[in-house]
């Protein structure tokens, strides 16, 4: 397959290339874009950060891991190409030199990129923008100054790709559209033995998927990412799903969002805000900018991660799992998708195809609650959510989940029993925090103790209580 993308204003077409390129290896490589920086090659540091457009818009991506085949259509700009054609440089570089925001320098270019694409969608949560790059100077100071100094000074034209260009840039016709086109290079590289699919459709995935099983899927790619650059594997075969476009809808009814398995961190939190905040205040905290832009609630739920953020909550708002092999599809409660650790509720090449989550009928009474060594982009300790019904002074219902405390993302059933048609008092408080024992045996590991989180848990109930009796408590009083 022939991929097509612009870079830097300048249409590329790449055939052969191995499937798990990452953009950060051909930048530097082959493109020879030294200021797109290796930090630590898994999206953690943000220092190989880039500004990626398509017809979503414009968002920060890390490139480390980024496969090409995930660029198809769309433009993607580099610290080199953030000047303007006649040597302008960007509002936010400007404001970097004035600001002394650059120390040692290494960081930088991916802080200029971060701070250059919240610049073009007008972002000014500056220390949630660049909560993904790290310094290891500790100059947060003079960035954060930079970003504040430029809010004001409109984006650059030439970063604004025409909306209609992403699709005429896959046909081959950019140079047709009578104004200045972008220079064209074909870039020809060894081919790849590999066998790679590129659906454009959930249903082109489906029956792709049922002929190879045995396929890797990608998304967002954020954790298989990891299993090429850290664990240095070869995968084959792979299925792209970045082209599946009918995967990244969100539809609304009268009861309840239907959440493609492609939608985003960030779109998805924008979606649940009104409705949940205390959920969209947790995927603020879900990894970094970068990562949320690519990260999709469909991986995030399929991997079966016992510490993956997302579950939890939904379990806890008893959101449905639909799920598709081929023609055939089915629905489960997300709670039974995950069956013990390393262990989904899924046949070969079935795959997650969207969730359904439930609005809220009366009132919000979901809590959840992240615990992370570091406040930004950290993977929980233990992530708990809380959705307790009172009425008359009386619990009514209550859904319980925790990740990080047992193989699986996992209710608590007992908590649960110990709660409801109790009186909503501190003394049913603290006796349904026993009944936590009874519902996880945590293990041991680098994030916490097993009798840390069996405490933290207990804890967490304890907070439930206060912030939905209307005495909300810091987040900082559940960080160790």
């Amino acid at each position: 397959m022939t991929l097509t993308f612009l870079l830097n204003g300048e249409e590329i077409r790449v055939d052969g290339s191995a499937p798990t390129t990452t953009l950060l290896d051909y930048l530097r490589e082959a493109r020879g874009l030294t200021g797109t920086k290796e930090g630590c090659n898994e999206g953690d540091c943000g220092a190989c950060t880039v500004m990626i457009q398509d017809q979503r818009g414009a968002r920060s991506l890390n490139a480390c891991i980024l496969f090409l085949p995930q660029l198809q259509g769309k433009s993607i700009t580099t610290v080199e190409g953030l000047a303007a054609p006649d040597g302008t440089l960007h509002p936010v570089q400007d404001a970097m030199i004035t600001h002394h925001g650059s120390q040692c320098g290494f960081c930088t270019p991916g802080f200029i990129m971060s701070m250059a694409t919240a610049h073009t969608n007008g972002a000014t949560d500056h220390a949630d923008q660049l909560a993904g790059n790290l310094c290891r100077c500790t100059g947060y100071a003079p960035i954060l100054r930079a970003a504040k100094a430029c809010e004001a000074t409109p984006p650059p034209p030439h970063l604004s790709p025409a909306p209609f260009i992403f699709s005429e840039i896959l046909r081959g016709e950019v140079a047709d559209r009578g104004a200045e086109p972008p220079s064209s290079k074909h870039v020809a590289e060894p081919p790849s033995a590999r066998q790679t699919a590129h659906p454009t459709s959930s249903d082109d995935l489906a029956a792709a998927y049922l002929a190879t099983p045995s396929a890797t899927l990608i998304a967002g790619a954020t954790d298989v990412g990891l299993w090429v650059t850290k664990g240095l594997q070869d995968l084959d075969p792979v299925i792209f799903l970045e082209g599946c476009s009918d995967l990244k809808q969100i539809t609304e009814s009268d009861t309840a969002f239907e959440v493609g398995a492609m939608v985003d961190m960030n779109r998805l939190r924008d979606t649940l805000a009104p409705h949940y905040p205390s959920f969209a205040e947790m995927l603020r905290r879900f990894a970094s900018q970068q990562v949320r832009n690519a990260a999709t609630l469909g991986g995030n739920i399929a991997n079966g991660s016992p510490i993956g953020d997302s579950p939890p909550p939904l379990i806890a708002l008893g959101a449905t799992l639909c799920l598709r092999r081929g023609d055939t599809r089915r629905q489960i409660p997300l709670e039974d998708f995950f069956v013990e650790y390393g262990k989904q509720d899924r046949a070969p090449g079935e795959f997650v195809e969207k969730i359904l989550i439930p609005k809220p009928s009366t009132g919000v009474n979901l809590r959840v609650y992240k615990l992370s060594k570091r406040f930004d982009q950290d993977i929980s300790a233990v992530l708990s959510a809380f959705d307790i019904r009172v009425a008359d002074g009386t619990i009514t219902a209550a859904r319980i989940a925790f990740g990080g405390m047992a193989g699986t993302p996992k209710r608590a059933s007992h908590v649960e029993q110990a709660l409801i048609g109790q009186p909503w008092t501190t003394a049913t408080i603290a006796k349904a925090k026993a009944a936590f024992a009874k519902d996880y045996t945590p293990l041991d590991d680098m994030r916490a103790s097993a009798d840390y989180r069996l405490a933290t848990a207990q804890n967490m109930l304890e907070r439930a209580f206060a912030d939905l009796s209307g005495t909300p408590q810091s987040v900082l009083e559940v960080r160790p």
